[in-house]
């Protein structure tokens, strides 16, 4: 069990809870943030998106998503039952950039083979979770920023879990970098059959610490247990586990 650790706040006075791991943590009685090892304030931008359903909707979502597709068993909705409904607003960094590859390979669909040089060019509002291990799948999340208010812990559910950071912004933009170089020799795929060399230059513009509310929900069915993840702020399912069928 880990057991929580805590600092006074440098604006209130009051006791901010922490857990070893985390370095940025935000008061839940003024909603001031402050970095724990220095204990000075937090200097960007703290936003919150606000959970849109309770729990009843919930439910709804996921049964309508046990109901649809044909790789589900087809009494999934009936003998399911949900046995945990936790909201949790999870911590993440996003990253307002502009992103370029220039690079060489060879196209060997035809022959004789060519090389081919070139450029991908793209603007990402590149989103980081802000946690050390998790299988949370960011790339399939399009965080609705446009939905995002100044952080205020007033409109947080008195039930649900908040996570703080436990990455620095200058290691989120490490990684933003290296996975916005993955991506666009992924895209690479498109235009050649082997690299023989990428460059990817990243130029953060903004830089966004936002709070974002997660339905995690776990079922069973025929004796085991599994996890969905839905968008509190839009209702969108992020993640389903489901069962195997057998044909």
């Amino acid at each position: 069990m880990v057991l929580a650790e805590n600092i006074r706040c440098s604006h209130c006075g009051a006791p901010v809870e922490f857990k070893p791991g985390e370095i940025i943590a935000t008061c839940k009685y003024c909603g001031f943030t402050t970095v724990i090892q220095t204990g000075q304030a937090f200097t960007f931008e703290h936003s919150l998106l606000l959970n849109s359903y309770n729990i009843k909707q919930m439910e709804g979502f996921v049964k309508d998503w046990m109901h649809s597709g044909f790789m589900k068993p087809s009494d999934l909705a009936k003998k399911s039952k949900i046995t945990d409904r936790t909201l949790i607003y999870l911590p993440f960094w996003v990253i307002t950039c502009e992103a370029s590859t220039n690079y060489k390979g060879i196209f060997e669909r035809i022959a004789p083979p060519i090389v081919k040089e070139g450029e991908i060019k793209k603007k990402y509002n590149w989103l980081v979770l802000a946690r050390q291990s998790s299988d949370f799948p960011t790339r399939s999340y399009d965080v609705p920023l446009a939905g995002k208010i100044p952080y205020d812990f007033r409109k947080i559910e008195s039930f649900a879990k908040i996570l703080n950071s436990e990455i620095e912004r200058e290691q989120a933009t490490k990684l933003a970098q290296q996975q916005i170089d993955s991506h666009h020799r992924f895209l690479l795929q498109e235009d050649v059959d082997r690299i023989v060399e990428a460059t990817t230059t990243v130029i953060p513009k903004q830089m966004v610490y936002l709070h974002a509310p997660i339905w995690f929900i776990r079922y069973e069915y025929r004796g085991s247990s599994y996890q969905m993840l839905i968008d509190g702020a839009k209702g969108i399912i992020l993640k389903g586990d489901i069962p195997n069928t057998k044909f």
